[in-house]
């Protein structure tokens, strides 16, 4: 099942995670999707499940590897939550990368949650609109968000009444079911793990009380039998040796698609967690390193106090170690981040801007590096409040709309650009050679 939204703001991830939750409390193998490109959404996930994160997004991926990926990901029931509002997908596309899109492709009953707290009968003219906007679509029901009161929930039930969709839960303001925000969205699971832990008790037992577990269970259910085989990472490579490649974790780097380290599995690399908020050298027998998303900005000041593993990292890559880093590892790899010194591994400066930049792009391979040969066209997604001021010259990573962006080099790559390697097993497969013949 879909769990949708008109728009940003009603709820869904909240009310997704809680049904997550009080699924799994009622021993229900629960597994939890997002659509689109977002991390941080699907960290509540994978807190809620117990199950490895999962995205599904059709412009980072392709359209003909959404079901392949879910049927990979899913358990008993997979609860699947939207992004933005239900129709709102890349501008410009009619839609692609929407919700909606996503399930089409999955055949699959949408729940629209909404924010029921600014109005009373409107809500029913609302979620009609959206059952009619597109007769592809099951709306299966509807769960009331943000109540006042037993007469507000009375006079919202009693004008969905008349839309014939079924109202399926009725939850009512919680001061106790919160999770901060900042500068680009909640703040991730992994930031403050022992708080999501203890909220997801009440979290589940919030969504128990409110929503009618049976029916949803029933709508996910009669949901049609999916056709095609799992998606695989490959059956794994006969290698001389494998080999250790460490990737950033802890509180600053708390993003990288689960389906990026299954890949280099199977491709012989073993996967080694490296906390460089804690760590002080890379582990024994490190042939690579990788530097995915998170939030090294908001720890800049322990990143930059943590001087011998800055120093460990700018000596590997020195070296010829492969080395990748998108969006937020491009900013610990500069010479320094809002003034405080990092590991200097681009000759460039990096700072918090008052403007982000957020959306899909295509983008192109000017020359051959360590990730893709010269010519490779992806797509990927950007998404921070940050800038990064080349010092002198550069190789850039990536070229789109006429833009050079990032460093490259036939060992090291640092951009903003997020890519689902999934969609592109190539470049995986790439990179992992890279880390093979590192000596």
């Amino acid at each position: 099942m879909v769990i949708a939204a008109p728009g940003s703001g009603h709820g869904k991830t909240t009310v997704a995670t809680g049904l997550m939750a009080a699924l799994r409390a009622r021993g229900v193998r629960v597994s939890g999707h997002k659509v689109g490109p977002d991390f941080i959404d699907p960290g509540y996930h994978a807190l809620a499940t117990g199950t490895p994160p999962r995205n599904l997004d059709p412009f980072l991926q392709g359209e003909d590897l959404v079901v392949p990926l879910l049927l990979h990901g899913a358990g008993e029931l997979a609860v699947v939550e939207g992004v933005m509002g239900l129709f709102d997908g890349a501008l410009g596309t009619g839609g692609f990368s929407s919700t909606a899109h996503v399930a089409r492709l999955l055949d699959a009953p949408v729940i629209l949650v909404v924010d029921a707290s600014a109005a009373s009968r409107s809500v029913a003219a609302t979620v009609l609109g959206f059952a009619r906007f597109d007769p592809e679509l099951e709306l299966a029901g509807v769960i009331l968000n943000k109540l006042g009161s037993q007469r507000h929930e009375e006079e919202i039930v009693s004008a969905l009444a008349q839309t014939g969709i079924p109202v399926l839960g009725a939850l009512r303001r919680s001061d106790d079911i919160h999770a901060p925000s900042r500068h680009l969205g909640l703040v991730p699971a992994a930031e403050r793990s022992v708080e999501a832990g203890r909220l997801l008790p009440k979290l589940a037992a919030w969504v128990a009380e409110g929503v009618d577990l049976d029916a949803v269970t029933r709508i996910a259910r009669a949901a049609p039998r999916l056709t095609g085989s799992p998606w695989t990472p490959g059956e794994r490579a006969a290698v001389p040796s494998r080999r250790v490649m460490a990737a950033a974790g802890g509180p600053a780097f708390t993003f990288r698609y689960t389906e990026t380290v299954e890949l280099l599995d199977a491709l012989g690399i073993d996967v080694v967690e490296l906390d460089p908020l804690r760590d002080k050298e890379l582990p024994e027998g490190c042939a690579g390193l990788y530097f995915g998303g998170g939030f090294p900005e908001v720890h800049a000041e322990e990143l930059s106090a943590n001087v011998p593993l800055r120093g460990a990292v700018a000596a590997a890559a020195a070296s010829g170690m492969p080395l990748v880093a998108e969006c937020a590892g491009l900013l610990y790899l500069c010479r320094e981040l809002d003034g405080l010194p990092m590991a200097g591994v681009f000759d460039a400066t990096a700072r918090m801007t008052a403007r982000g930049a957020l959306g899909y792009r295509r983008a192109t391979a000017p020359v051959a590096h360590v990730l893709a040969e010269a010519g490779r066209t992806v797509t990927g997604h950007e998404f921070h409040r940050t800038e990064v001021v080349p010092r002198h010259g550069r190789t850039p990573a990536w070229r789109w709309d006429d833009r050079d962006e990032g460093f490259a080099s036939p060992s090291v790559h640092g951009s903003y650009l997020h890519v689902h390697w999934a969609g592109y097993p190539a470049l995986a497969r790439r990179f992992a050679a890279a880390v093979h013949t590192y000596v």
